[in-house]
């Protein structure tokens, strides 16, 4: 099957820096972190204010790649799960999705409210979260 290239819109930039001490999950007391998009994007955050929940798609880049089943949680008291069923960094995409709330805009940068992400996770996309009318 032939691969395809992401191109990452900015950073994450987090007081984050250990894997094994970061939340596993932003309401599990994540900090608040910047979004730091690159200038060629900037334009695209246009309609970004405080208040706007969205959801920010990372690259876990320091996920392992290769992991195709965890214990949850690395319980292992749990049963051997598919990647696929859980919400873990290691799998063979290493797509992170994130629910936070813009808290300032300052410019290409966001801050945003608990993310687990760690420092200098790539960005790869924003997008809103639609209302119950499902118009946007």
């Amino acid at each position: 099957m032939p691969g395809f290239e992401l191109t990452p819109v900015g950073t994450v930039e987090s007081t984050l820096t250990d894997q094994a001490v970061a939340p596993r999950q932003g309401d599990e007391g994540a900090p608040s972190a910047w979004l730091i998009f690159f200038p060629a994007y900037a334009e695209a955050l246009t309609d970004i204010a405080p208040g706007t929940t969205i959801l920010l798609l990372t690259w876990l880049d320091r996920a392992d790649r290769t992991v195709l089943r965890v214990h949850p949680r690395d319980d292992r008291a749990r049963p051997l799960t598919g990647v696929f069923s859980t919400r873990s960094a290691d799998r063979p995409n290493p797509i992170g999705l994130h629910r936070v709330e813009v808290l300032s805009v300052d410019g290409p940068r966001l801050r945003v409210s608990g993310l687990e992400a760690l420092d200098g996770t790539p960005v790869l996309d924003v997008k809103p979260v639609l209302e119950p009318t499902g118009q946007r």
